[in-house]
């Protein structure tokens, strides 16, 4: 994507001085374990005495990084006492009209990072649209809405987000009416441009552009979105754009080398590892038993002290199966996949987050980003193919300096897969046992559930077809 003809950043000129690089500093917190702005206030206050949970040697407030008092008064009231290291690093650089590349771990405050500057901008000279952040799911988008409503509370903020699973001629008049703010995924704006190309007007004064979880929007499969989305935009002389991603790829290390102009770029990246207080284990299984060993386990789970879980599959398929099959057992969960309706997944990710529900069944749409304050367990029902979606899974526990959990279930065919992971992080997974005849004694209830849930499916399935017909 760096190679395109996508212009991101301003260009290049001759003379200007190399990009300024922050690591951490060697006395830091490593970012995998640095508070997130967005946690419970108890947390944001600080270890009290006798807490186990680390300091992170950032001294300062935020009116130290530049920010007006009611932006400051804004995140004392939501509990955000102290700058996190990338908001440190970037929120001045932003201010002070720089493009950034922030580069830090899931669930170091990037979100706020790019929010808070933009809109202290934007109270400066309000119009619309002021700033477009493109984010990759329509979960994050949501997320990153609500985000920038809570932190914009102190002003007549008007933000809206285009993401697929709503009705888009709603998401067209709310464009024309030019919000301050557009948190969008890229398919669904480019796909509004492209049928109503008078809504790029909107565009042409845009100071802010944002790309959030920017290793993934650099992949080639977001690539006809963003450039139709960039000719709509100002060149990159005449805006801001802030890159912030928890993955370094080659695509960003291009960018680095290449594409700017005397941007800042903060460094917090220590590669791809898992959380130092997060116990990894696998457990082998044959394939056909796998649904018989989670039941097993999910009903053991108060002994194990664990309240909440993620149970990942690799399909939406499966993903939906699963679910129905532990509904018929008699577990309440929640499912979250790109197969449901948009407001089905809004229903299931906040039933799970209330606590409604304490076990939330996903594909990797759940993986990377999503402000989920407290998970016990990781299960990867099905292990992923790309080592690095793993980091991403199991970096949903294990946050803030808390312990964690991550089960990976392993077949007979996911052996190659285990050693993928394991030479990405560094270190083996640990063995986890179970008396085989002790689960097994639960086949024959689980075999039935399973073949309830296909049946249930199959009637899903023909009455959707029924009113495909009908609507014919």
């Amino acid at each position: 994507m760096a190679d395109t003809d996508v212009q991101l950043f301003a260009r290049r000129k001759g003379g200007k001085k190399r990009q300024k690089v922050l690591s951490p500093k060697p006395n830091e917190q490593p970012c995998s374990q640095q508070r997130e702005p967005e946690q419970r206030r108890d947390e944001e206050a600080g270890p009290g005495p006798g807490s186990s949970q680390p300091q992170t040697g950032i001294a300062g407030d935020f009116k130290a990084l530049g920010l007006t008092d009611w932006l400051v008064s804004v995140c004392k009231s939501l509990g955000m006492t102290r700058p996190t290291h990338v908001q440190q690093g970037c929120v001045p650089e932003i201010l002070a009209g720089r493009d950034v590349i922030g580069l830090a771990q899931t669930g170091s405050g990037k979100t706020a990072a790019f929010a808070l500057p933009i809109l202290q901008k934007l109270a400066k000279d309000p119009y619309g649209v002021f700033a477009l952040v493109l984010i990759p799911t329509r979960e994050l988008a949501i997320q990153a809405e609500e985000q920038f409503r809570a932190l914009g509370a102190g002003m007549s903020l008007k933000e809206h987000v285009i993401i697929g699973g709503v009705d888009m001629q709603a998401q067209s008049r709310a464009l024309s009416k030019r919000p301050h703010v557009v948190i969008a995924t890229p398919g669904r704006l480019a796909g509004l441009l492209n049928a109503e190309p008078e809504l790029k007007a909107g565009f042409t004064h845009t100071r802010f552009v944002v790309l959030d979880e920017a290793d993934r929007l650099l992949d080639a499969t977001f690539q006809n979105d963003l450039k139709t989305i960039f000719e709509a935009l100002p060149p990159g002389e005449k805006r801001q754009t802030l890159l912030f991603s928890a993955t370094m790829t080659q695509a960003l290390i291009k960018l680095q080398q290449k594409a700017l102009n005397d941007a800042y770029v903060y460094q917090a990246y220590e590669g791809l590892k898992t959380a130092d207080r997060l116990k990894e284990n696998y457990l082998f299984i044959p394939e056909k038993v796998k649904e018989v060993y989670l039941a097993h386990i999910l009903g053991q789970l108060a002994s194990y002290k664990v309240r909440s879980t993620i149970i990942f599959c690799s399909t939406c398929k499966g993903c939906h199966l699963l679910h129905q099959i532990l509904e018929e057992l008699g577990f309440a969960c929640a499912a979250l996949h790109s197969g449901k309706p948009q407001r089905q997944r809004q229903a299931a990710l906040s039933s799970f987050k209330s606590e409604a529900v304490s076990l939330l069944l996903a594909t990797d749409v759940a993986s990377r980003g999503l402000d989920i304050p407290t998970v016990d367990l990781v299960i990867n029902f099905d292990l992923p193919v790309l080592a690095r979606d793993y980091v991403h899974r199991v970096g949903r526990t294990a946050r803030a300096g808390r312990e964690g959990w991550s089960l990976s279930f392993v077949s007979q065919y996911d052996v190659q897969l285990v050693h993928s992971i394991e030479a990405l992080i560094g270190h083996q997974l640990q063995e986890f046992k179970l008396d085989e005849a002790e689960v097994l004694k639960g086949i024959t209830k689980v075999y039935s559930a399973r073949r309830a849930a296909m049946l249930k499916i199959a009637d899903e399935e023909k009455e959707n077809k029924d009113k495909r017909s009908k609507k014919k």
